[in-house]
């Protein structure tokens, strides 16, 4: 009797990736838009499904090594028919990003985002403007100015020696899905970045979406952006930058006593400002955990600054005034530019001043008077209770000048902007793609750039399916405390997918081996597509 012949391919998670690739149709966006030119077994989509794969399957590889990874999996039943590993070499996956390149990513990616947040059933009212950088290995030639320019610039991973290139992301709030994703040079200046799509991309955006509000962090609220919108009737949420001289006033006058509550440790208060000819609401906020959080550093600055306010003082009792006018006029102003001190008694001195050098005889006559500030500089304790109470206080503004967005409202919508933050830190993360790029071409960067996106697409939506579908269903699986819960994380579903195998024996048809129970559910509630794929 022969030796019966086994071998086990590893499907794990990658079929969940497999199944919302197919969900969304992301292969035949991708043929229809730039079908393949050569004679070959993969085409451009089922290359980009294959770089999906590989990215969500937390082992970065770089593309030579694509192969190698496929090695171990069931590449016909994730990717298609006849599809082998060794078809996925380097060569066909550096084709399919020269061709996304060549389609233009951005303008590629926004058309597949509208149709993925069509088919998912999406409505959220607010979309989320953020920024985040990659640093790039190797040396670029920078003297073709059309192209993605690798160069050092403000690193966000602390890497400042290394060239980077910028990614700037827009998600819708519901999901997290980006529906707009743009590669910039290295050196690209936040507010810079962000006025160029507030005047160039949001009316698109506004009306593929139909989102009320667009969102984004202190860099968003500059005067040239908030005009674009302006302009184009676009109602914006932002945080205001505390360098503003009229932020600075404003919760320099906050009082504690009028807040009014809002629960869960916060406080807020509104106020009418105009700022760059655009009329706002702010919404000063004081946090109770950001005023906890902060008290240690707060402290440190308070002796700082008295410190600082001391010596200035007394560098200003040395100084000597030509007349009492001008020695009580710059007492005035100094003690008006008190931060944390007042003066006590103070008073101006009268002194005789002499020529020449060494002491004056006795009674010799004066050749003039100077005059000299004299007084006590005391910590002034309504000064300080008033920095204590400006701690942890933060500024939000909005163009809406209804009543449509309460304070709590506008705290949540602008607090979705971690949507787009968790999206930053999953692309980041080392068991990803990889923060560093390693491609030899400055244009199949900007692509896997996309590539990116695309992995925080397909992981964002099967979330939002997973969740959506537990709910609806009134099913539950076990959280990492072994307690039902209905809102995993993909992260988690993907980790309590391990173990999934593909088993050949001879020439029988394959089976699925290592499903469990909480497995079944997520397939079951996910429907037959996915079943399909594990059976």
């Amino acid at each position: 009797m022969p030796t019966p012949s086994y071998q086990i391919k590893n499907l794990d998670h990658l079929g969940l990736v497999a199944g919302m690739c197919r969900e969304l149709e992301i292969a035949e966006m991708i043929d229809a838009v730039v079908p393949k030119q050569h004679d070959c077994h993969v085409t451009h989509g089922q290359a980009l499904v294959a770089m999906l794969l590989n990215g969500l399957g937390f082992h970065s590889r770089t593309l030579h090594m694509y192969s190698d990874f496929f090695a171990t999996k069931p590449t016909e039943r994730l990717i298609g028919e006849g599809i082998k590993p060794e078809h996925l070499n380097d060569d066909v996956l550096g084709r399919c990003l020269d061709a996304l390149f060549e389609a233009d990513v951005s303008m590629l990616y926004q058309v597949m985002a509208e149709r993925v947040v069509k088919k998912l059933g999406l409505r959220g009212d607010a979309v989320h403007l953020d920024i985040t950088s990659f640093h790039v290995d190797g040396d670029y030639d920078h003297e073709d100015e059309g192209r993605l320019q690798l160069v050092k610039g403000y690193s966000r991973d602390h890497r400042p020696e290394l060239n980077q290139v910028i990614l700037e992301l827009i998600c819708e709030n519901q999901a997290g899905i980006p529906v707009y994703m743009q590669a910039m040079n290295g050196n690209t200046n936040d507010q810079k970045a962000f006025a160029e799509i507030a005047k160039n991309h949001i009316s698109c955006l506004k009306a593929a979406q139909n989102s009320r509000y667009f969102v984004g962090d202190a860099a968003l609220y500059t005067a040239d952006t908030l005009i674009a919108l302006k302009q184009q009737g676009q109602l914006f949420v932002s945080r205001v930058p505390m360098t503003l001289n009229e932020a600075k006033t404003r919760v320099r006058s906050l009082s504690v006593d009028d807040l009014t509550d809002m629960g869960n440790g916060y406080a807020g208060q509104w106020q009418s400002v105009t700022y760059a000819g655009v009329k706002q609401r702010w919404l000063l906020v004081r946090s109770e955990q950001a005023y906890q959080r902060e008290s240690h550093t707060r402290e440190k600055h308070l002796a700082r600054d008295t410190q600082a306010e001391l010596k200035r003082f007394d560098k200003l009792c040395k100084q000597a005034f030509a007349c009492e006018a001008d020695a009580q006029q710059a007492l005035e102003a100094f003690s008006k530019d008190l931060c944390l001190l007042e003066i006590d008694q103070p008073k101006i001195k009268k002194r005789p001043s002499f020529k020449g050098k060494g002491r004056p005889k006795k009674d010799q006559q004066p050749d003039g008077y100077v005059y000299h500030i004299q007084g006590h500089a005391i910590t002034s304790l309504e000064k300080v209770a008033n920095v204590r109470a400006q701690t942890g206080v933060f500024i939000l503004a909005t163009n809406d000048l209804t009543e449509r967005l309460d304070m709590q409202g506008l705290l949540d919508t602008y607090k979705s902007q971690q949507s787009v933050e968790r999206g930053f830190r999953f692309l980041k993360s080392p068991e990803f793609l990889t923060s560093s790029l390693f491609l030899k071409k400055p244009e199949r960067i900007e692509a896997l750039l996309m590539v990116m996106t695309c992995s925080l697409m397909i992981y964002a939506a099967l979330e939002h399916r997973i969740r959506e579908q537990l709910k609806a269903q009134d099913k539950h699986i076990l959280d990492m405390k072994n307690k039902p819960t209905q809102k995993p994380t993909a992260r988690w579903v993907f980790l309590r997918f391990d173990g999934i195998h593909e088993l050949h024996i001879n020439e029988a048809i394959p089976i699925i081996t290592g499903l469990n129970e909480q497995q079944q559910i997520v397939l079951q509630v996910l429907g037959k597509r996915y079943l399909e794929i594990y059976s």
